[in-house]
């Protein structure tokens, strides 16, 4: 159905995992924003040591509900001695981070590669 909202993506490079939000993020429904959350941190649970690239280049803005989710996977990830970091921020998506102060909290990094790279050294 093409009106229906897209989910989000998780891709495995290595022991990361990548998390691609859908572009719609901002706009999909609460409850499924939580389906997607639940669907998002199973494997990071499985994870002994997660790593997570939130790759943000296809959305160009969110707001509290997505910063809910990214709060909790950075928790989930924290407590097992992990890292969360995000890429690919557009301008208004970097203003928001900065603005909340959650750029202190995640490193944020231009590119997925540049991301991934951090992880693994």
């Amino acid at each position: 159905m093409p009106n229906e909202p897209q989910n989000f993506q998780l891709e495995w490079h290595g022991n990361t995992v990548v998390i691609i939000p859908a572009p719609d993020v901002e706009s999909m429904r609460w409850d499924l924003i939580e389906q997607s959350a639940d669907i998002v941190m199973e494997p990071l649970r499985e994870q002994e040591v997660p790593m997570v690239v939130v790759d943000l280049s296809e959305v160009s803005y969110f707001g509290s509900v997505f910063l809910a989710l990214l709060l909790r996977c950075h928790k989930l990830v924290k407590s097992s001695g992990g890292e969360l970091v995000l890429c690919g921020a557009s301008t208004m998506a970097s203003e928001l981070l900065r603005v909340t102060a959650l750029d202190t909290l995640w490193a944020i990094y231009e590119t997925r590669e540049e991301a991934l790279n951090a992880l693994a050294g």
